[in-house]
């Protein structure tokens, strides 16, 4: 297993508002209320890739890079590994095996099990009602060790958005549909965990 960290942006991307900052969120129609981020590609400085992140999922032109908040680091949960590159998954602990998948960078996965240099992982993705059966789709099978890393840094930027955006608007994104709205920041709605602890770095904005 690799020691190289998977990086992760965040982009809070804001607006004036009538009882101060906006801040701009999203509903992932599988998962819940979101902020935009993303996985920084191979190559990528964390700069370019939060915007790129920020202008993809929101669909917004002209956004407005303020400042870099900072960074962290964030650990997948116990049990849990990260894709640090696209991998293939094999139905054996061997590239011999069929390959009937493939998870791309910055998934968590769940570590199962370890043999001759692959790990049996899981990756599942659950829909937003908490209904822990209610599992939208599962991946189990064998990567390589050197697909995987327990080591992320995500990193915090602030955007201001450009003059007349609008106060609701869908984006095609990842196969999906995000429906895009504003909330005060002083008035955020439930935002889903982990996210919802990420919001400290907004102090001071108002």
């Amino acid at each position: 297993m690799l020691n190289n960290p998977v990086h992760k942006v965040t982009c809070f991307i804001t607006r004036p508002g009538k009882n101060g900052s906006e801040l701009l969120l999203f509903n992932h129609p599988e998962v819940g209320v979101q902020i935009t981020a993303g996985t920084v590609e191979p190559g990528e400085d964390t700069d370019s890739a939060a915007r790129r992140e920020a202008a993809e999922e929101s669909g917004l032109e002209g956004l407005i890079l303020l400042r870099k908040l900072g960074e962290m680091d964030d650990p997948p949960p116990p049990g849990f590994v990260l894709v640090v590159q696209p991998t293939l998954v094999y139905s054996r602990p061997d590239t011999s095996g069929y390959d009937w998948a493939h998870l791309l960078t910055g998934l968590p996965v769940e570590a199962l099990m370890h043999e001759a240099g692959f790990t049996k992982v899981r990756f599942e993705e659950t829909h937003h009602n908490n209904d822990p059966e209610d599992i939208s789709y599962s991946i189990i099978g064998w990567v390589p060790d050197e697909a995987l890393t327990s080591h992320r840094i995500r990193h915090f930027y602030l955007f201001e958005a450009p003059n007349s955006t609008p106060d609701h608007w869908s984006v095609p994104v990842d196969y999906t549909t995000y429906e895009l709205f504003w909330a005060s920041i002083n008035d955020l709605p439930p935002i889903i965990s982990p996210q919802d602890g990420w919001i400290r770095w907004l102090a001071g904005v108002s």
